[in-house]
């Protein structure tokens, strides 16, 4: 009697344990930093960082963006998604509204999937916790043979989180309570102080606020080609800011 009264304890012990096992692994859900929602939207101040002048200098294009959700869908997959539609004003947002970008969502249990231009990027993955990481790109074709190929960038990037459940302030000093800090790449590569040498850098990180979904987006990829037969050293590249201004 004494080994079945033994037994029994040792056996409740190993599911007490398992279930505390269970609890450090807990997380919040995805949806909790998403609000998707058809006529739901955000709306940025964007500021574009182009190279004109033949990448001898840059320059910042700044609108309003709203990003509204548009439709349910299906992705071809025949997953649940949701089409995205970034309209663009100037930056009182006092002109028309005009559609100039489209986009897909797709949640999902483990991951939040991004479909735009054509790739696939795993923005949000379970579990949320700090310093979690995955490879957000992996689903895009980063190599090809063609030389011009200009997406070389983007293979092996880490998405990690940071900042789980904090406040975030915002460059325009609004704040927001409870928020995922996303930092998927910063980079150098080559001398960039350096004018007869090559040099790259790739930097991106998002932020996510709960029940509003992304609040502020910093990317930057450059490529900096050296002189060569006269020809000036010269940047390609392009940069892309967003803070959110408003949510409904």
């Amino acid at each position: 009697m004494k080994k079945i009264i033994y037994s029994f304890v040792a056996f409740a012990s190993l599911i007490i344990a398992g279930c505390d096992k269970k609890d450090d692994y807990s997380s919040a859900d995805l949806n909790e930093y998403l609000n998707l929602e058809v006529g739901k939207f955000v709306v940025y101040r964007l500021d574009s960082l182009l190279y004109v002048n033949f990448g001898q200098k840059d320059t910042i294009i700044s609108y309003q963006a709203k990003d509204v959700i548009d439709e349910a869908i299906t992705d071809n997959l025949g997953r649940p998604s949701f089409r995205v539609v970034r309209y663009l004003s100037d930056t009182t947002g006092s002109s028309p509204w005009v559609p100039t970008a489209t986009f897909m969502l797709t949640p999902m249990r483990e991951t939040v999937e991004q479909i735009e231009n054509n790739m696939r990027y795993q923005k949000l993955k379970l579990p949320v916790k700090e310093g979690f990481n995955w490879k957000g790109n992996s689903y895009i074709s980063t190599q090809s043979p063609e030389p011009t190929w200009e997406y070389r960038f983007l293979d092996d990037w880490d998405y990690t989180y940071e900042n789980v459940g904090a406040p975030f302030i915002l460059p325009n000093n609004q704040s927001v309570d409870n928020t995922i800090t996303v930092n998927q790449r910063d980079e150098i590569i080559g001398f960039p102080n350096e004018v007869d040498a090559y040099s790259e850098k790739s930097y991106s990180k998002e932020v996510y606020g709960a029940g509003i979904g992304l609040i502020f987006r910093d990317f930057l990829h450059w490529e900096y080609q050296p002189p060569n037969g006269g020809n000036p050293g010269y940047k390609t590249g392009f940069g892309i800011k967003m803070v959110m201004i408003s949510h409904n």
